[in-house]
């Protein structure tokens, strides 16, 4: 009888999102429908507020490892994949599709295009985002991938990655998972060292954004970019200063 009743339900709630999608759907409603494609049979409600209890609210499910979904009880290695899988599979599609017809015509939208493509990283990525001249993106490329709190921006990656899909310009992102979108000193000063490198080869670097979670920091707004005089005037002291013997 009580599994008449499971089933019943979980004919209801397939139903319900057949007609109108997930609209009307609380967070925990959404992790049980999920849960029905882990879980061939039984409750799976009280796992989805045992998920919510634990991890507070539906995006922070979706972050967390395999490892951490396992803990709680009910979430076995099939539903810990399958709800692992949403964020990068999210992510795949809007590369795909942004791709095809994005343009970054405006400080919003790149900060939208970024905040889209750093979504449910669990760590630190720097990435390299390769445009033609009128703003069109070629593509993005990941550079490096750090641990929870810091990321390192390898200047040969960094410029081969330009140079390698003929970008005109770039911009740079990198995201600070479970932290503030503000940057480091250390931020500012290798975004000017790459601003210098690029410049060397006719590369200009438009801006530098910060992702964390929903908040998005862009250096070029904030002024924390160098002027192109002072960059001319960093490679020309380069340029002069005396060599080591």
């Amino acid at each position: 009888m009580m599994a008449a009743t499971h089933d019943g339900h979980r004919k209801r709630m397939r139903e319900r999102f057949r007609i109108s999608g997930l609209e009307g759907f609380s967070e925990h409603e959404v992790l049980e429908l999920i849960l029905f494609y882990g879980r061939a049979r039984g409750n799976v409600n009280d796992t989805a507020h045992a998920l919510m209890d634990v991890f507070g609210s539906l995006p922070r499910v979706l972050e967390a490892s395999p490892e951490q979904l396992m803990l709680i009880d009910g979430i076995g290695e099939e539903s810990a994949t399958l709800l692992s899988l949403i964020l990068p599979l999210f992510r795949r599609y809007s590369d795909e599709v942004n791709q095809v017809r994005s343009k970054l015509e405006s400080r919003q939208v790149t900060l939208d295009y970024c905040r889209t493509m750093m979504a449910g990283y669990r760590r630190e990525q720097f990435y390299v985002i390769c445009l033609t001249a009128d703003g069109s993106i070629i593509c993005n490329r990941k550079v490096t991938e750090g641990t929870l709190s810091a990321v390192t921006a390898y200047p040969r990656l960094v410029l081969e990655a330009a140079l390698n899909s003929n970008a005109h310009s770039v911009v740079l992102c990198h995201n600070h998972p479970g932290g503030v979108a503000l940057p480091s000193e250390d931020d500012i000063c290798t975004t000017r060292y790459l601003q210098q490198l690029m410049e060397g080869v006719g590369i200009i670097v438009l801006d530098h954004v910060i992702v964390a979670g929903n908040q998005t920091y862009s250096m070029a707004q904030h002024g924390e970019l160098l002027h192109p005089s002072e960059i001319m005037r960093a490679m020309v002291a380069a340029a002069e200063k005396p060599l080591r013997k």
